[in-house]
């Protein structure tokens, strides 16, 4: 499994699509956190994703949302050929013991200064993307919350995502996941 960290909008989903196409299934746990926000009919705004994220880790613990991710595994790829995986969105470092349980996990950090974050925030046009710099400082203080800062800090490699192209980013990201897949391989 590939652990994908970083703050919003550092690039994760990029990198995360151009591993994919690697022989990866792609999971995102903000998706888990959606479908959760969906079967409890919440509006998908950055205030209710944010304090259900919240609620699911006080409840359940800090390796809720990795939990949900395992229990999407076990359901849809319980299969032999379903044996790479992409998570998207990794918080804390709970979740990357949690995932461990099942399998050879790498955590690959994406950074981006909070203007590069805000501009990719901006430009993806989601209903949870903040409306100003403050906004996206308030939701970063959040992430900060959660533990997202360890996980960055324990990653097995970073890549910076300030002043390169997006076809930069994706070279580098799939440099770093075929070293990875050859070490496992040899």
């Amino acid at each position: 499994m590939i652990c994908l960290t970083g703050m919003p909008g550092a690039g994760k989903s990029t990198v995360a699509e151009a591993i994919k196409d690697e022989g990866f299934v792609l999971i995102t746990m903000g998706d888990c956190v959606r479908m959760e926000a969906n079967r409890k009919n919440l509006q998908l705004t950055d205030k209710n994703l944010g304090t259900l994220m919240l609620d699911l880790r006080n409840m359940y613990g800090q390796g809720a949302i990795a939990q949900l991710v395992i229990n999407q595994i076990n359901e849809k790829y319980y299969a032999p050929e379903y044996d790479k995986f992409i998570i998207d969105g990794i918080r804390s470092i709970h979740e990357v013991e949690l995932l461990k349980a099942i399998g050879t996990v790498k955590i690959l950090a994406i950074h981006g200064s909070i203007f590069t974050r805000f501009a990719h925030l901006k430009n993806r046009s989601r209903s949870d993307a903040p409306y100003s710099l403050e906004d996206c400082r308030v939701r970063d203080n959040r992430e900060l919350s959660v533990g997202v800062s360890e996980a960055i800090a324990f990653a097995d490699e970073m890549i910076s995502n300030n002043e390169i192209t997006l076809e930069q980013l994706k070279r580098k990201a799939k440099i770093i996941t075929k070293k990875w897949i050859s070490s496992l391989d040899g």
